[in-house]
């Protein structure tokens, strides 16, 4: 999937952010490597030192720096349905002139039940309803919550918590979303149903790993969206010098699970992919018997980590990784000259690169042949997953995805 922002506009987004966290990483400012925190302040029976445990949306705009401190209202559903009903569930209110229960108050939390539709579509319609924020409840306990698999009487657990990801339509939400763990989530339920008030506040830290800003771009080599960025910020990135370090992430389906590898580890996925089915790529020009072909694409994203590795790896910065990122799209990147050794010697040669040391690092990964595992590529999927990128191109600053 790709996202429909201009490159035009991320360029100015990243470069702005970058460079307005550069300087305060230059003053010395200070903010938790955790981005953000979830606490119960009233009842005080429910407060934590250390806050709750949750997951944060990777869609919606956080007021990072800042914090929502509201009371919570449970709407008692999945909140699927766009008509939402702010006139139902808990605490209970009081009626008005109608007979009718008051509407919940301005501003407010409201905590919606997990299931049934996409996490976008419920904080879509919670924010339509006028939430400040978002609090999902989790349905499934985790499987080394012990205690909670046993009170519920569950056959399934999870292995740990869904990754809040945006389905591809989340750019019209503005407000912030967490989900909550079970066992948390359950005893707040309890505490609204009662009719008590319970106040949650969301924070959020604008987080600095350490003493430089850290910036993440996950692409493609054929994605479309993010030639623009990657031909024309090498000079910001290397404006930022120390002050910031930059990591490229080549996103690569996973075969295996997608089926593209049969029993007998035969490639079912024709030529999309590498490693007989393990690695794959979609095909850029939609025609599996001509032009750019999945496999094509792995092995350039595979390419470009390992010039990464030897290249920019070290300072985080990269000067030979930009140049020869900009001089593949100027020479390399069309049907007929994509996948030719030719043009990628030549723009090897253009961008100082040495071709022997990117084909050894790409030889000792594991390759791209036969049933071969390839180190790299193994890695950048599991980082893909526990970052939780579906939409390509998605950049991230300090671990949070602009």
């Amino acid at each position: 999937q790709q996202t429909n922002i201009s490159m035009t506009a991320l360029n100015s987004i990243l470069a702005s952010t970058l460079l307005l966290q550069a300087v305060s990483v230059v003053r010395g400012d200070s903010a938790d490597a955790v981005s953000s925190r979830l606490q119960v302040h009233v009842p005080h029976t429910l407060f934590r030192p250390d806050g709750y445990d949750h997951r944060e949306a990777l869609f919606g705009v956080p007021p990072y720096g800042g914090s929502i401190a509201q009371s919570i209202f449970y709407a008692d559903s999945d909140l699927c349905d766009p008509t939402v009903d702010t006139r139902k569930g808990y605490p209970i209110r009081s009626k008005d002139s109608k007979g009718k229960m008051e509407p919940w108050p301005s501003p407010y939390i409201l905590m919606v039940d997990r299931g049934g539709c996409s996490f976008v579509q419920k904080v879509r319609n919670a924010q339509r309803s006028g939430a400040a924020g978002v609090v999902i409840a989790d349905n499934t306990c985790l499987c080394s919550d012990t205690n909670c698999v046993s009170a519920n009487g569950e056959d399934v657990c999870q292995p740990a918590e869904p990754i809040m990801a945006d389905d591809g339509s989340g750019g019209d939400i503005s407000i912030p979303s967490f989900l909550m763990f079970k066992t948390d989530a359950d005893q707040i339920k309890a505490e609204v149903r009662a009719n008590h008030m319970v106040q949650v506040e969301m924070q959020w830290a604008l987080p600095q790993p350490d003493d430089r800003v850290e910036y993440d771009l996950w692409t493609t080599p054929s994605d479309p969206v993010s030639k623009e960025f990657q031909k024309n910020f090498k000079s910001v990135s290397q404006a930022l010098g120390d002050r910031a370090y930059f990591t490229p992430h080549m996103y690569v389906y996973d075969g295996v699970k997608s089926n593209c590898q049969g029993l007998d580890g035969e490639n079912m996925c024709f030529n999309l992919c590498t490693n007989n089915g393990r690695y794959c790529a979609t095909d850029p020009d939609n025609d599996l018997d001509h032009g750019i072909s999945g496999a094509d694409v792995v092995k350039e994203s595979l390419r470009r980590i390992c010039i990464w590795k030897h290249y920019g790896e070290q300072d985080g910065i990269g000067k030979e990784w930009w140049d020869y990122t900009s001089e593949f799209i100027e020479r390399c990147d069309n049907p007929d000259y994509f996948a030719n050794d030719d043009c990628v010697k030549d723009v090897y040669k253009h961008s100082g690169i040495k071709g022997d040391i990117v084909d050894r690092c790409i030889r000792d990964s594991g390759g791209l042949d036969q049933d071969n595992t390839n180190t790299f590529l193994e890695l950048e999927m599991s980082a893909q997953v526990k970052r939780g990128v579906v939409i390509l191109p998605t950049a991230f600053v300090n671990t949070v995805a602009l």
